[in-house]
């Protein structure tokens, strides 16, 4: 049965309208996305058999080209309009810790950085850099390395800090592995960082790592 024979109330355009975003389920906003289904099958069902597909919204969304182009009912078209849909989320993301306000929000912050380095299948370290009043000024991307690790250098974090002019930084990374729980190696190495920007004043206010559904926080697990 075509969407355009269902109930108005199970139409998921005429659902998002009515009950918001947050009622959806992954099928119903895929779908949305989707548009149309394939012969023989609504959007919603097409949705739901590429969510079990892929095992879920998050492995399809980070699908290269070629993976996503092999499933029917996708193509180079849709897998452009899906990056851009991406990218807009992470602009917008980025534009609430960019748009001069003090950085007060660390739910905010986490996601933003999840957004950034979550998708990655090595490790990659990064630095958001912020002025006195804890305003970003830059988000950088320092180093990247294996799936099970990177080669930081301090002192190019504390020439990245200088470069920004930089009252403080907080640090960030990836664990492609998937789980967020800081290595001995995360340990000391945040140690050498906070103690090699400290001689240059500037303030290490945290150091986030991203597994695959959680960002832990060094500052709120008392590592720092």
């Amino acid at each position: 049965m075509p969407i355009t024979d269902w109930p108005v109330e199970e139409r998921p355009r005429e659902k998002l309208l009515a009950h918001g975003p947050g009622a959806m389920s992954d099928a119903e906003l895929l779908a949305i996305f989707l548009r149309t289904g394939v012969k023989g099958k609504t959007a919603v069902d097409l949705a739901r058999e590429l969510l079990k597909e892929f095992g879920g919204l998050r492995a399809l969304l980070e699908a290269d080209l070629k993976t996503f182009c092999q499933t029917k009912g996708l193509g180079t078209a849709k897998y452009v309009q899906l990056q851009a849909v991406l990218e807009i989320t992470r602009r917008y993301l980025a534009a609430g810790l960019l748009r001069g306000d003090a950085l007060t929000d660390p739910q905010a912050t986490r996601d933003y950085v999840r957004l950034r380095l979550q998708g990655y299948a090595y490790e990659v370290f990064a630095c958001l850099f912020l002025d006195n009043r804890h305003r970003v000024i830059s988000f950088e991307e320092l180093f990247s390395g294996t799936i099970d690790g990177t080669s930081v250098h301090p002192r190019e974090v504390v020439k990245r800090a200088l470069f920004h002019n930089a009252a403080a930084v907080i640090l960030a990374h990836n664990h492609p592995s998937g789980s967020a729980e800081p290595s001995h190696a995360d340990r000391v190495l945040t140690r050498c960082i906070k103690k090699a920007l400290a001689l240059v004043e500037v303030r290490t206010l945290d150091h986030l790592v991203i597994g695959d559904t959680e960002a832990l926080s060094f500052a709120e697990h008392g590592l720092l």
